[in-house]
C-alpha cells in the first residue's frame, strides 16, 4: 500500500471536524516561524509557475495603471453622512465639532478630517455605492471575496489578495522575500479559499517596545545562531523531503514546505528588519496607534519593493449604535483615520509610490440617515461610499451623489446607471493591476468554474473606469 492509500484510509476513518466559512487557512506569525530550524534563503516563496489550470477569459480592456494595492477596510461601518458623503442634519449634527467646510466642491467634515481634507485633490469618492447586506460578517466577507459567501462558490472563494497573489506569483523575482498579499492589523481577514495556502495572507500586527518605537517581527532570529540552523535546516530536508515536496500526501505538506521557504527567507535578513521597524517620531506622525503603525509599515513595506504587491488593513471600531457623536466615539475614531491615511497619502505622493499604488478605502455598509435613534447613534444602512487615491486616478472629484438626506442614490456617475457594489470595486482594483477581471479557473473543487468576478463576462459587474476619466 503506498502513501496515498494510507492517507486516504486514514482519513477516511478520521475525518476532520466541518470547518465553517470563516475558518479559512491564513498565514500567522507563530505559524510562519512554526520550526526553530527556519534559516536563510534568497526568496520569499519557493518558485511556482502560476498554477496550469484551465482559464478562459472575455477580451477585455484592463488599466494596467497600479503596481501595488492598499486595501482599508473600515470594519463595523462608518457612517457616510458623517465622513465621505457628508449631510448636515439641522438640530443633530454638531456643526462644531465637524466644522463643515467645500473643499473641491465636495462638501467634508474638515473638524474631525482635517488632514484627509488636504488629500481631496488626490482622492475620487464613490458616493453612488450600496452594500448587499446589513450583516456585519457577512458583509465584510462579501467586501473581501466581491460576491455573497452564501452563494454556491462563496466558501471556496479568495480575498482579492490571494487572487492578486496568484496572479503576480509570475511576477516575483528571486530576491524578493516579503509575502505577496500582507494583512496588517486584519486577524479577520479572509484566506485563499481553495487556492493553496501560499497565497493565503500573511496576518502580522506592527508591534512597538514601551517607546512607541517599531520593534519588527519577532522570532527572526534564533538563539542557537545561524550556523546551528543552517544544520538544522539541512538535517530536516534530508530526513523528509519525499514527505513534504511534491508530497504523496497531497497539498498540505507541500503548504507547510512553502511555508518553511518563506519562515527561512525572513530571518536574519536586514531589509525586513528595515521594513517593519520604525521610530516613535514616525509612528507619532502616522497617529501614534495601531492603524497609523500598520499604515506606516505599509508605506515601507512597497518602498522595498520585496515582493508585496496587495497590503490590507483594517481599522474597526466604526459601529456606533450608540452616542456616535460623543468625544470617544466618531470623532476618535475619525481622528484615528485621519492621522494614519492622511499621513499614507501624504508620503505615497512624496516618495512617488502614489503613482503606482492604488488606495481603497471602504466599510461594509453605511448608516442610518437624518435624527439619530433613541441611543443617540446611528444603525445599519445599505447606502455607502468607497474611496480611491492614486495609480491615476483623476482626483478632486465625486463619482455618483445621493439626495439630501444621503438615504439614496440621485445620479450614479458611471456608465452602468446603477449603484456601485462591491463586485464593482473588485472588478475596480483587478483593472488597475492589469489583471482580467472576467478570468474562470476551472481548477476549482466542484468544477463548475470559478469566476475572478461573478458574472462580469456577461458584463454584469465591471470597472468603475470613470475614476481614470
Amino acid at each position: 500500500m503506498n502513501g496515498q492509500e494510507l492517507f486516504d484510509r486514514f482519513t477516511a476513518r478520521n475525518p476532520r471536524p466541518h470547518k465553517t466559512f470563516f475558518d479559512r487557512p491564513h498565514w500567522t506569525r507563530r505559524e510562519l516561524f512554526h520550526l526553530p530550524v527556519a534559516g536563510v534563503t534568497g526568496a520569499f516563496l519557493a518558485r511556482r509557475a502560476r498554477a496550469a489550470e484551465s482559464v478562459t477569459a472575455a477580451a477585455v480592456t484592463t488599466q494596467n495603471s497600479a503596481r501595488n494595492v492598499i486595501f482599508l477596510l473600515l470594519a463595523g461601518a462608518p457612517s457616510h453622512i458623517d465622513t465621505f458623503d457628508y449631510k448636515e442634519v439641522i438640530g443633530v449634527t454638531p456643526t462644531d465639532v465637524m466644522k463643515p467646510a467645500t473643499i473641491s466642491g465636495i462638501r467634508w467634515p474638515a473638524g474631525i478630517l482635517p488632514k484627509l481634507a488636504d488629500q481631496i485633490p488626490n482622492m475620487a469618492i464613490v458616493r453612488s455605492m450600496r452594500s448587499w447586506a446589513l450583516v456585519h460578517s457577512l458583509a465584510q466577507t462579501w467586501t473581501q471575496i466581491g460576491r455573497n459567501p452564501a452563494a454556491a462558490l462563496g466558501g471556496i472563494a479568495p480575498n482579492m489578495g490571494s487572487i492578486v497573489a496568484i496572479e503576480k506569483d509570475v511576477e516575483r523575482k528571486a530576491n524578493q522575500v516579503f509575502p505577496t498579499f500582507l494583512a496588517l492589523n486584519s486577524n479577520g481577514a479572509s484566506g485563499p479559499g481553495y487556492l493553496p495556502a501560499g497565497y493565503a495572507p500573511f496576518k502580522v500586527n506592527p508591534a512597538t517596545d514601551r517607546t512607541g518605537q517599531g520593534t519588527g517581527i519577532s522570532n527572526t532570529t534564533n538563539v542557537d545562531g545561524v550556523a546551528r540552523l543552517e544544520d538544522r535546516w539541512s538535517l530536516l530536508h534530508l530526513l523528509d523531503d519525499p514527505l513534504r515536496i511534491n508530497s504523496p500526501l497531497g497539498r498540505p505538506p507541500q503548504d507547510y514546505e512553502n511555508f518553511y521557504r518563506a519562515a527561512k527567507g525572513m530571518m536574519y535578513n536586514p531589509v525586513v528588519d528595515s521594513s517593519f521597524k520604525f521610530t516613535a517620531d514616525e509612528s507619532r506622525r502616522y497617529g501614534n496607534n495601531s492603524f497609523g503603525n500598520a499604515c506606516l509599515v505599509a508605506k515601507q513595506i512597497l518602498a522595498a519593493n520585496q515582493g508585496t504587491r496587495f497590503i490590507q488593513i483594517t481599522l474597526g471600531g466604526w459601529d456606533m449604535h450608540q452616542n456616535i457623536y460623543a468625544a470617544n466615539q466618531l470623532p476618535a475614531r475619525a481622528k484615528i483615520l485621519d492621522d494614519g491615511l492622511g499621513a499614507l497619502l501624504s508620503d505615497l505622493k512624496a516618495n512617488g509610490l502614489l503613482n503606482e499604488t492604488l488606495v481603497v478605502a471602504a466599510g461594509e455598509f453605511g448608516r442610518t440617515v437624518g435624527a439619530l435613534s433613541a441611543a443617540q447613534g446611528r444603525d445599519h444602512y445599505l447606502q455607502q461610499f468607497a474611496m480611491f487615491a492614486g495609480a491615476g486616478i483623476k482626483g478632486g472629484r465625486s463619482i455618483g451623489s445621493t439626495n439630501a438626506t444621503g438615504s439614496a442614490t440621485t445620479e450614479y456617475g458611471w456608465s452602468r446607471r446603477r449603484d456601485v457594489k462591491p463586485e464593482d470595486v473588485e472588478a475596480t482594483i483587478y483593472s488597475a493591476l492589469g489583471i482580467n477581471w472576467t478570468t474562470v479557473r476551472y481548477d476549482d473543487p466542484f468544477g463548475r468554474g470559478f469566476e475572478y468576478v461573478p458574472d462580469s463576462k456577461e458584463d454584469v459587474y465591471g470597472p468603475i473606469n470613470e475614476l481614470w476619466a
